[in-house]
Protein backbone atom coordinates (compact mmCIF):
# COMPACT_ATOMS: atom_id res chain seq x y z
CA UNK A 1 0.00 0.00 0.00
CA UNK A 2 0.87 3.20 -1.00
CA UNK A 3 1.43 6.02 1.67
CA UNK A 4 1.29 9.74 1.64
CA UNK A 5 3.55 12.07 3.08
CA UNK A 6 4.16 11.91 6.94
CA UNK A 7 2.11 8.80 7.44
CA UNK A 8 3.65 5.71 9.06
CA UNK A 9 2.20 2.23 9.43
CA UNK A 10 1.74 1.33 12.92
CA UNK A 11 1.90 -2.61 14.25
CA UNK A 12 -0.91 -2.31 16.70
CA UNK A 13 1.01 -6.04 18.11
CA UNK A 14 -2.93 -7.66 18.61
CA UNK A 15 -4.35 -10.21 16.40
CA UNK A 16 -1.69 -8.57 13.38
CA UNK A 17 -3.80 -5.52 12.92
CA UNK A 18 -1.87 -2.66 11.93
CA UNK A 19 -3.04 1.14 11.50
CA UNK A 20 -1.66 3.64 9.11
CA UNK A 21 -0.90 7.16 11.69
CA UNK A 22 0.26 10.67 10.44
CA UNK A 23 3.06 11.66 12.01
CA UNK A 24 2.18 15.25 11.78
CA UNK A 25 -1.47 15.05 12.17
CA UNK A 26 -3.46 13.79 15.21
CA UNK A 27 -2.56 10.05 16.43
CA UNK A 28 -4.23 8.12 18.41
CA UNK A 29 -3.83 8.04 22.25
CA UNK A 30 -3.43 5.52 25.29
CA UNK A 31 -7.26 7.37 25.95
CA UNK A 32 -8.62 4.94 22.77
CA UNK A 33 -7.19 1.96 23.80
CA UNK A 34 -8.34 2.24 27.43
CA UNK A 35 -11.91 2.78 26.08
CA UNK A 36 -11.65 -0.18 23.71
CA UNK A 37 -10.77 -2.50 26.55
CA UNK A 38 -13.76 -0.53 28.42
CA UNK A 39 -15.74 -1.88 25.88
CA UNK A 40 -15.07 -5.01 24.80
CA UNK A 41 -17.77 -7.40 26.54
CA UNK A 42 -20.26 -5.98 24.11
CA UNK A 43 -22.85 -8.46 23.22
CA UNK A 44 -21.99 -10.81 19.95
CA UNK A 45 -23.66 -9.69 16.41
CA UNK A 46 -24.55 -6.10 17.30
CA UNK A 47 -24.23 -3.12 15.56
CA UNK A 48 -21.84 -0.32 16.61
CA UNK A 49 -20.98 3.19 15.50
CA UNK A 50 -17.71 5.03 17.01
CA UNK A 51 -18.30 8.73 16.56
CA UNK A 52 -15.39 11.20 15.76
CA UNK A 53 -13.36 8.11 14.81
CA UNK A 54 -10.65 9.57 13.75
CA UNK A 55 -7.53 7.57 12.97
CA UNK A 56 -10.27 4.28 13.10
CA UNK A 57 -8.73 2.66 16.13
CA UNK A 58 -11.41 1.98 18.18
CA UNK A 59 -13.06 0.00 15.78
CA UNK A 60 -10.18 -1.40 14.99
CA UNK A 61 -9.54 -2.67 18.12
CA UNK A 62 -13.31 -3.64 18.90
CA UNK A 63 -13.13 -6.01 15.45
CA UNK A 64 -9.97 -8.11 17.51
CA UNK A 65 -11.56 -7.84 21.16
CA UNK A 66 -15.13 -8.51 20.43
CA UNK A 67 -17.58 -10.53 17.59
CA UNK A 68 -19.95 -7.54 16.55
CA UNK A 69 -21.58 -7.71 13.39
CA UNK A 70 -20.94 -4.14 12.49
CA UNK A 71 -18.63 -1.20 12.87
CA UNK A 72 -19.44 2.07 11.56
CA UNK A 73 -16.92 4.81 12.09
CA UNK A 74 -17.67 8.88 11.67
CA UNK A 75 -15.54 10.96 10.71
CA UNK A 76 -15.42 14.62 9.98
CA UNK A 77 -12.27 15.18 8.43
CA UNK A 78 -11.95 13.89 4.55
CA UNK A 79 -8.65 13.05 4.92
CA UNK A 80 -8.50 11.65 8.68
CA UNK A 81 -11.59 9.80 7.32
CA UNK A 82 -9.93 8.42 4.26
CA UNK A 83 -6.81 7.61 6.08
CA UNK A 84 -8.55 5.51 8.24
CA UNK A 85 -10.33 4.34 5.47
CA UNK A 86 -7.27 2.98 4.17
CA UNK A 87 -6.47 1.18 7.80
CA UNK A 88 -9.38 -0.63 6.96
CA UNK A 89 -8.33 -2.00 3.48
CA UNK A 90 -4.94 -2.80 5.38
CA UNK A 91 -6.45 -5.04 7.22
CA UNK A 92 -8.67 -6.58 4.85
CA UNK A 93 -11.86 -5.56 7.16
CA UNK A 94 -13.95 -4.25 4.39
CA UNK A 95 -16.74 -6.47 4.97
CA UNK A 96 -16.91 -5.42 8.63
CA UNK A 97 -15.81 -1.76 9.01
CA UNK A 98 -17.20 1.10 7.34
CA UNK A 99 -15.66 4.55 7.02
CA UNK A 100 -18.37 7.74 6.90
CA UNK A 101 -16.79 11.09 5.86
CA UNK A 102 -19.63 12.88 7.55
CA UNK A 103 -20.44 15.46 9.98
CA UNK A 104 -22.40 13.90 13.75
CA UNK A 105 -25.11 16.27 13.59
CA UNK A 106 -25.97 15.05 9.73
CA UNK A 107 -26.22 11.67 11.10
CA UNK A 108 -30.32 11.86 11.40
CA UNK A 109 -30.27 12.55 7.67
CA UNK A 110 -27.83 8.98 7.00
CA UNK A 111 -29.34 6.55 9.62
CA UNK A 112 -33.16 6.20 11.28
CA UNK A 113 -33.53 5.93 14.67
CA UNK A 114 -32.48 2.99 16.68
CA UNK A 115 -30.16 1.47 13.88
CA UNK A 116 -27.79 0.59 16.33
CA UNK A 117 -27.01 -1.35 19.46
CA UNK A 118 -23.96 0.74 20.46
CA UNK A 119 -22.03 4.03 20.69
CA UNK A 120 -18.96 4.32 21.07
CA UNK A 121 -16.33 7.65 21.45
CA UNK A 122 -13.53 9.63 21.86
CA UNK A 123 -14.77 13.27 21.42
CA UNK A 124 -12.86 16.59 21.62
CA UNK A 125 -12.46 17.14 25.57
CA UNK A 126 -12.15 20.80 25.34
CA UNK A 127 -15.02 23.61 24.73
CA UNK A 128 -14.49 25.85 21.84
CA UNK A 129 -12.08 28.36 22.51
CA UNK A 130 -10.68 27.38 25.65
CA UNK A 131 -7.26 26.40 25.97
CA UNK A 132 -4.01 26.39 23.93
CA UNK A 133 -5.04 26.70 20.03
CA UNK A 134 -1.80 27.02 18.23
CA UNK A 135 -2.49 23.61 16.80
CA UNK A 136 -3.12 22.37 13.19
CA UNK A 137 -6.25 22.49 11.94
CA UNK A 138 -6.55 18.38 12.06
CA UNK A 139 -5.39 18.52 15.55
CA UNK A 140 -7.65 21.30 16.65
CA UNK A 141 -10.96 19.74 15.20
CA UNK A 142 -9.81 16.58 17.04
CA UNK A 143 -9.49 18.75 20.60
CA UNK A 144 -11.58 21.18 20.15
CA UNK A 145 -15.64 21.25 20.21
CA UNK A 146 -15.19 23.06 16.98
CA UNK A 147 -17.85 21.01 15.04
CA UNK A 148 -19.86 19.15 17.42
CA UNK A 149 -20.69 20.29 21.16
CA UNK A 150 -20.73 17.30 24.32
CA UNK A 151 -24.09 17.55 24.48
CA UNK A 152 -24.17 17.22 20.23
CA UNK A 153 -22.72 13.54 20.86
CA UNK A 154 -24.79 12.88 23.32
CA UNK A 155 -27.84 13.76 21.97
CA UNK A 156 -27.26 12.09 18.45
CA UNK A 157 -25.72 8.66 20.37
CA UNK A 158 -29.30 8.54 21.67
CA UNK A 159 -30.77 8.95 18.41
CA UNK A 160 -28.73 6.50 16.83
CA UNK A 161 -29.33 3.89 20.13
CA UNK A 162 -32.12 1.37 20.64
CA UNK A 163 -34.06 0.66 23.76
CA UNK A 164 -31.17 -0.74 26.30
CA UNK A 165 -28.29 0.39 23.72
CA UNK A 166 -24.66 0.90 25.45
CA UNK A 167 -23.18 4.18 25.48
CA UNK A 168 -19.38 3.91 25.98
CA UNK A 169 -17.19 7.32 26.24
CA UNK A 170 -13.93 8.13 27.39
CA UNK A 171 -13.59 11.75 28.50
CA UNK A 172 -12.11 14.27 31.44
CA UNK A 173 -13.25 14.16 34.96
CA UNK A 174 -13.30 17.82 34.94
CA UNK A 175 -16.53 17.61 32.47
CA UNK A 176 -18.38 14.56 34.60
CA UNK A 177 -21.58 16.50 35.38
CA UNK A 178 -21.75 18.15 32.45
CA UNK A 179 -21.47 14.43 31.22
CA UNK A 180 -24.33 12.91 33.59
CA UNK A 181 -26.31 16.11 33.22
CA UNK A 182 -27.03 15.54 29.30
CA UNK A 183 -26.90 11.81 29.62
CA UNK A 184 -29.53 11.81 31.94
CA UNK A 185 -31.63 14.28 29.61
CA UNK A 186 -30.96 12.37 26.38
CA UNK A 187 -32.15 9.49 28.38
CA UNK A 188 -29.15 7.57 28.32
CA UNK A 189 -28.85 6.08 31.87
CA UNK A 190 -25.02 6.36 33.36
CA UNK A 191 -24.36 2.74 34.52
CA UNK A 192 -20.32 2.14 34.61
CA UNK A 193 -17.71 4.42 35.80
CA UNK A 194 -14.00 4.38 36.12
CA UNK A 195 -11.47 7.00 36.78
CA UNK A 196 -8.34 6.44 35.46
CA UNK A 197 -4.70 7.91 36.91
CA UNK A 198 -1.71 8.58 35.74
CA UNK A 199 0.35 7.49 38.96
CA UNK A 200 -0.99 6.51 41.63
CA UNK A 201 -0.32 10.12 43.87
CA UNK A 202 -1.49 11.78 40.71
CA UNK A 203 -4.96 12.88 40.15
CA UNK A 204 -7.53 11.10 37.71
CA UNK A 205 -7.18 12.40 34.21
CA UNK A 206 -9.54 10.55 32.15
CA UNK A 207 -12.79 9.08 32.87
CA UNK A 208 -14.69 6.14 31.11
CA UNK A 209 -18.56 5.68 31.27
CA UNK A 210 -20.85 3.38 30.02
CA UNK A 211 -24.75 4.47 29.64
CA UNK A 212 -27.84 2.29 29.11
CA UNK A 213 -30.32 4.18 26.79
CA UNK A 214 -33.69 4.25 28.84
CA UNK A 215 -31.92 1.95 31.73
CA UNK A 216 -32.88 1.63 35.28
CA UNK A 217 -30.58 4.50 37.69
CA UNK A 218 -28.23 2.62 39.62
CA UNK A 219 -24.24 3.46 39.44
CA UNK A 220 -21.97 1.37 39.49
CA UNK A 221 -18.05 2.34 40.36
CA UNK A 222 -15.50 0.48 38.73
CA UNK A 223 -12.09 -0.44 40.12
CA UNK A 224 -9.89 2.52 39.55
CA UNK A 225 -6.99 1.94 37.07
CA UNK A 226 -3.34 3.23 37.55
CA UNK A 227 -1.34 3.56 34.25
CA UNK A 228 2.41 4.21 35.59
CA UNK A 229 4.45 2.59 38.06
CA UNK A 230 6.01 5.25 39.96
CA UNK A 231 9.54 4.30 37.54
CA UNK A 232 7.68 5.54 35.18
CA UNK A 233 6.79 2.08 33.65
CA UNK A 234 3.59 0.85 32.84
CA UNK A 235 1.37 -1.19 35.09
CA UNK A 236 0.26 -4.98 35.17
CA UNK A 237 -2.96 -3.68 34.42
CA UNK A 238 -1.65 -1.62 31.45
CA UNK A 239 0.35 -3.90 30.17
CA UNK A 240 -2.88 -6.71 29.90
CA UNK A 241 -4.71 -4.33 28.02
CA UNK A 242 -1.53 -3.93 25.72
CA UNK A 243 -1.28 -8.02 25.37
CA UNK A 244 2.11 -7.35 26.89
CA UNK A 245 1.44 -9.77 30.13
Amino acid sequence: MNLKENERIDDLEFKGLKIIQNKSGFCFGIDSVLLSDFAKNIRNNTKVIDLGTGTGILNLLLSGKTKALEFVGVEIQKDVAEMAARSVELNNLQDKIKILNENILNLKNVYKPKSFDVVVTNPPYKKANTGLTNEDNRKLISRHEITASLKDFIKISSYLLKDYGEFYMVHRPDRLVDIFQVMREEKIEPKIIKFVYPKANKKTNLVLIKGVKNGKPFLEYDNNLIVYNEDGSYTDDILKIYNKK
